[in-house]
């Protein structure tokens, strides 16, 4: 069983395989990236929101959520950081919590380690979980451990 307590999460950690496209407009990126590195600070012991030498755009900061982002315009699309360290946590979450408001719609899905599904959809600067989070456990970001889903 995985619970959102650090004490009990695997060492090792839990990659995740990110895919996706958000409509989020060039112009809020900067307030988008400011709400992310904040939400991220808040949840990580080591993360300093300033660490990076130019981070002030969620292309820069997007391997802190364990994803790789390309800006198309007013789109931000999400693929699998292949140079990083693709593994979940708390931190992660909240960035994907964070960038809400600013997002107009759209879809980022993740495939587990362990073959677990899940997608945050938003729409009109709101975000929803569908899905179990292989990661914790739970049907909700920051959510608490529910028993997986019998297998397909």
């Amino acid at each position: 069983m995985r619970n959102i307590d650090d004490r009990r999460l695997p060492a090792v950690g839990y990659s995740v395989r990110p895919s996706g496209r958000l409509h989020l407009p060039e112009s809020d990126d900067a307030a988008a990236t400011a709400a992310a590195k904040a939400a991220m600070a808040e949840q990580s012991r080591w993360y300093q929101p300033d660490m990076a030498e130019v981070n002030d755009r969620l292309v820069d900061i997007a391997c802190e959520a364990r994803a790789s982002i390309t800006r198309d315009g007013d789109w931000i699309e999400f693929d699998h950081d292949d140079e990083g360290d693709p593994k979940w946590s708390k931190q992660a979450i909240a960035f994907y919590v964070a960038i809400a408001p600013f997002v107009r719609s759209g879809i980022v899905n993740f495939e587990g380690e362990d073959g677990a599904r899940w997608s945050y959809i938003y729409a009109d600067g709101r975000m929803t979980q569908q899905g179990w989070l292989g990661w914790d456990g739970s049907i909700e970001p920051f959510g608490e451990y529910v028993d997986p889903p019998p297998p397909e």
